[in-house]
């Protein structure tokens, strides 16, 4: 069955390949790239790299949210993205907006943003209002708990909120590694993404966000930079479980490796390509 997202004029369609959204974070304190795209020369300069190695969505991220990260401001992120939003904007890419604040969601998407990445997986009512205001999809990550094994937990949590937001056709669900699991769960999630395609007979758009994250560190013993491979074969093995989207720093390694795999996984092949 195809799953349509729509955005302002033009739609993303789920099922023919995998959507690779390139990470932009314009914090000092991210955990892998912190501070290295903070001005808006190098923000913007970032972005068109990521999008000339293929992402298909550049999602910005304002405030970093690594363990025991330090919050700041909804003026303060606001004041990130202000000019950073309308520059990328012009490269005629959807933008997503990595935020849980409804405040600066509804800025973002005035300033042109197309999609709300929530970390906080739509717990905020402001946060919903906002996104039904906008007819904005929603990337609606799992990051709390309900009881259960991980795979049962997330799946209540999908089934919670399809019945809570109203356009349920416009969320995509982040599974939420290293979100409010241990590093055990996250392995457990990663190899049953399959499990997680269909809730209640209904097949649910998934985005995987694993990119260079403590779990990879923890199951192969790699530092963070060196982590790039290995976010690379966890994405194949997600697409061939049904993950739409794949969010990552390497945009250039892993847009090649979602590539090949959509041919093995989702298209025929034709020898006169």
């Amino acid at each position: 069955m195809k799953q349509i997202i729509k955005l302002r004029g033009r739609n993303l369609e789920f099922g023919k390949k995998t959507f690779v959204m390139g990470i932009l974070n314009v914090t000092p304190d991210s955990f892998s790239d912190g501070g290295f795209f903070y001005s808006l020369e190098t923000a913007v300069n970032h972005a068109k790299n990521l999008i000339d190695d293929g992402a298909d969505v550049i999602d910005i991220g304002a405030e970093s949210t690594r363990p025991n990260f330090t919050p700041i401001s909804a003026e303060e992120e606001i004041s990130r993205l202000e000019k950073i939003i309308p520059a990328v904007k012009k490269f005629c890419v959807p933008i997503s907006v990595d935020t849980y604040k409804p405040k600066v969601a509804a800025v973002a998407l005035e300033l042109g943003a197309e999609i709300i990445n929530d970390i906080n997986g739509l717990a905020d009512e402001e946060m919903i209002d906002v996104a039904e205001k906008f007819n904005a999809p929603v990337i609606a990550m799992h990051n709390r708990k309900f009881g259960g094994n991980v795979i049962d937990d997330i799946k209540n949590f999908f089934r919670q909120t399809l019945r809570r937001y109203k356009n349920s056709a416009q969320i995509i669900f982040d599974v939420g590694i290293g979100f409010n699991k241990t590093q055990e769960e996250n392995l457990t999630v990663l190899r049953n993404l399959r499990d997680l395609k269909f809730v209640d007979c209904v097949e649910i758009p998934l985005l995987l966000g694993v990119s260079r994250k403590s779990v990879i560190g923890y199951a192969t013993g790699l530092e963070v930079d060196d982590r790039d491979e290995a976010t690379g074969a966890v994405c194949v093995l997600a697409i061939a479980q049904g993950v739409d989207i794949v969010r990552v720093h390497n945009v250039k390694m892993i847009s090649k490796m979602c590539k090949m795999t959509d041919v093995l996984t989702r298209q025929k092949f034709s020898a006169d390509k």
